[in-house]
């Protein structure tokens, strides 16, 4: 494994190569008196606090102060961080998408403050406002080195805060309480980061400097708040967070109806200043939103993301492990959903399940999942306990090793469960790498899987680097999967492959000019077959160019030539009783994509991709859309359209296949929220409504009303049909 080993030395390169920063530092003064979070700064105590202020463009350049200046205070006593924010502005036309909490992207005027606790420079708390006094709140993993996996907005927590419109700046307060952080007791020091999206002056800065090659959460670029004395201990109460859910719902197919009242909640309890532990107990997730519909046109299985309270908070101990795309040890999604004896995709009931997650030291996490699911004798479906241990060791400055042990048992015999399927355990290690300024982030990994007499080979492992300077960008990848390895809570994209990536960038950066950035990049990805003398399977060969733009409009083309061979007959529209592509058979074809995205401060937003060329043996013509209209601050339309056109050669099949989904949210105020999503798939062969009206009245605590009904798209008969009225509240002892 000559690339492995290559991997590894540039790995130990990497110490010899990163650059420390030089961090910037203020002072948190404790005080006694009442601040109210109204959003007006008027409390005389604001003045005595040091200012976070000079803050640092980051777009659209990083070399210089920004136009529009913004300041921070902190301070803070027994139970709260206290934050006032100022940001000048050049007018009151704030863009926000509506007044719900959680808001996100380019397209939102907001301010955030960042806390790296243990300043291990991996993970942070996130929270931010808007002018409008919206609120958010957030985790940062992994050193926030990725938009999507590093990045969560899905954490709750009770905390207060509003804002004030002036003319020329705006005004926030947050209050935020100590019980709502973990850090070590007595500590007197925490790295700390501020950003802010102004759309008005097309403008986003931070307090540490962050080069634009980097993410603006990135945790490499933070500074230091040092207490004026040293915290105390974190006294959390103990959360508890019932629900009653009243259903209605009647499956078409079968012609039946049921109506029943589910009771059940989760707790959420503090272990010292560190540990989190959270029991749920019959939990119920109807309120969560339903999953987008997508269309697919590959050989393989589409993860879709984590959207369960239970499962957020340090997801990223559980869920870092692998490689993240083709092979995830652990992947919760797999826990509450089984197939039934027809194959079918199903909802597997939850019994109860507790989840202890923290820190044991400053430099060590621990994690420990343990949940019982129900059997379900008419689908044949039987009871598994699963159980996932896991430690993290930070190493050196910002990188850590891992090591895990995942346990998926039936602890009762059924006739339908095979002897090999009695149990599936899968033991491992990563090392993950993220050097001190961010340039240099990788992984190694080692995981092997053991199941009822079969524990010879069955392994995984993968290396990965990344180099991200200014003008170059480096990414080398190779994965192996062997043929048995399994995790049956994990997601693995393929067996019996071993995949490499090799993708090298040049980026420019215009001083002038209405471009703020266009690369060059080159990009093989192969695939070999380890247990056929590892013949060549797949390789995409991709050239790309990309551009960005100081107005914000993105756009790009890439050429692709592929090679597809096929091992088992395909038929990559899902025809029914179609004539699928032969197995045994290659398959070679290029593509062109073309993508563009509109500058989403516009009232009006769109961005599009459409591919056309080649297809296996036949033609293909894609293109992938959303739009976005907001009527500020109370609708927000978006629809998402998808259209594929597979022309294949008789007697194979052709295909038009729709994917439609608009989408109304409606905020009547910040405690009241209306959200209707209609999905039509005739690759799903389905059309679903899902409406659900909210109702915040108490913090963090719901009444829901949600209504569901699903149909066939080709007879146009209805499938199934639900209403649930849901009651939730969150109570702290």
């Amino acid at each position: 494994m000559p690339r492995f080993y290559s991997a590894l030395l540039f790995l130990l390169f990497s110490f010899l190569t990163y650059s420390q920063a030089q961090n910037d530092s203020f002072t948190v003064k404790f005080i006694s008196e009442t601040i109210v979070p109204d959003g007006i700064l008027d409390e005389t105590i604001w003045q005595t606090a040091e200012s976070v202020s000079n803050y640092w463009q980051y777009f659209p350049t990083d070399s210089v102060r920004a136009k529009q200046q913004s300041e921070v205070k902190i301070l803070y006593d027994d139970l709260n961080l206290y934050i006032g924010i100022k940001a000048q502005s050049v007018g009151k036309n704030y863009a926000l998408t509506s007044l719900k909490r959680d808001f996100r992207g380019s397209g939102n005027d907001s301010f955030s403050v960042l806390f790296d606790t243990y300043s291990d420079g991996q993970n942070a708390f996130l929270f931010g406002i808007n002018p409008h006094g919206v609120r958010r709140e957030g985790l940062i993993s992994g050193g926030g080195s990725n938009q999507e996996r590093d990045y969560s907005l899905s954490w709750d927590v009770k905390w207060k805060g509003d804002a004030k419109m002036y003319d020329g700046y705006f005004t926030a307060e947050m209050v935020i309480p100590l019980t709502s952080l973990k850090f070590k007791e007595g500590a007197t020091q925490w790295r700390f980061n501020s950003y802010r999206i102004d759309t008005q002056s097309n403008e986003r800065s931070s307090w540490a400097r962050i080069p634009q090659n980097q993410l603006i959460f990135s945790t490499a670029f933070m500074g230091d708040m040092v207490f004026e004395k040293p915290l105390g201990k974190s006294k959390t109460p103990l959360a508890v967070i019932p629900y009653i859910n009243a259903i209605s719902q009647k499956d078409f197919e079968i012609d039946k109806g049921l109506n029943s009242i589910k009771i059940g909640g989760d707790a959420k309890v503090s272990i010292g200043n560190n540990l989190n532990l959270d029991i749920t107990v019959n939990p119920d997730f109807s309120q969560v939103e339903v999953d987008d519909q997508v269309t697919n046109l590959t050989r393989f299985e589409v993860n879709l993301p984590e959207k369960r309270q239970f499962f957020i908070d340090n997801n990223d101990l559980f869920a870092s492990f692998g490689d993240g795309f083709d092979v995830s040890p652990f992947f919760s999604r797999r826990i509450g959903i089984a197939e039934d004896s027809l194959g079918e995709t199903i909802e597997n009931k939850i019994n109860a399940g507790v989840r202890l997650s923290g820190k044991l030291t400053k430099n060590l996490r621990v994690g420990m999942l343990n949940i019982q699911t129900a059997e379900d004798l008419e689908n044949e479906i039987a009871s598994n306990n699963n159980t996932m241990l896991a430690f993290q060791q930070r190493v050196f400055s910002r990188s850590n090793i891992g090591v895990f042990f995942i346990n998926k048992q039936s602890f009762k015999e059924y006739d339908f469960i095979a002897p090999e399927d009695e149990y599936n355990r899968v033991l491992g290690m990563d090392f993950n790498l993220a050097s001190q300024d961010n340039t240099w982030n990788g992984k190694l990994f080692l995981h092997k899987s053991f199941n009822p007499n079969d524990n010879e080979g069955n392994v995984a492992a993968g290396s990965t680097l990344r180099y991200n300077s200014r003008k170059f960008n480096l990414f080398l990848k190779g994965i192996f999967v062997d043929e048995d390895f399994r995790s049956d809570l994990g997601f693995i994209r393929r067996t019996d492959v071993f995949k490499n990536i090799i993708s090298l960038e040049r980026v420019f950066w215009p001083v002038t000019g209405p471009f703020q950035s266009h690369s060059l990049r080159v990009r093989p990805i192969t695939f070999w077959k380890p247990s056929d003398n590892f013949s060549n399977t797949d390789y995409d060969f991709k050239s790309t160019w990309e551009t960005a733009l100081k107005n914000q409009v993105k756009f790009g083309v890439e050429l692709t030539n592929s090679f597809t061979y096929l091992f088992e007959d395909f038929d990559p529209t899902n025809t029914d009783d179609a004539i699928e592509l032969p197995k045994n058979h290659g398959y070679h074809y290029n593509y062109f994509t073309l993508t563009y995205e509109s500058d989403k401060r516009k009232i009006f937003g769109y961005e599009f991709e459409s591919t056309i060329g080649r297809f296996y043996n036949g033609k293909r013509f894609s293109i992938i859309s959303e739009m976005s209209l907001r009527f500020q601050p109370k609708v927000f339309l978006s629809l998402q359209l998808n259209y594929d056109k597979v022309n294949l050669p008789k007697p194979y099949p052709s295909a038009d296949i729709w994917l439609v989904s608009p989408k109304i949210d409606v905020t009547f105020s910040k405690s009241l929220f209306w959200s209707t999503l209609v999905q039509y798939s005739n690759q799903k062969d389905n059309l679903g409504f899902n409406s659900r009206l909210q109702w915040r009245f108490a913090p963090l605590s719901d009444l829901y009303l949600v209504y569901n009904n699903n149909y066939f798209v080709n007879a146009f008969a209805p499938r199934f049909s639900s209403i649930n009225l849901k009651f939730t509240y969150w109570l702290n002892i």
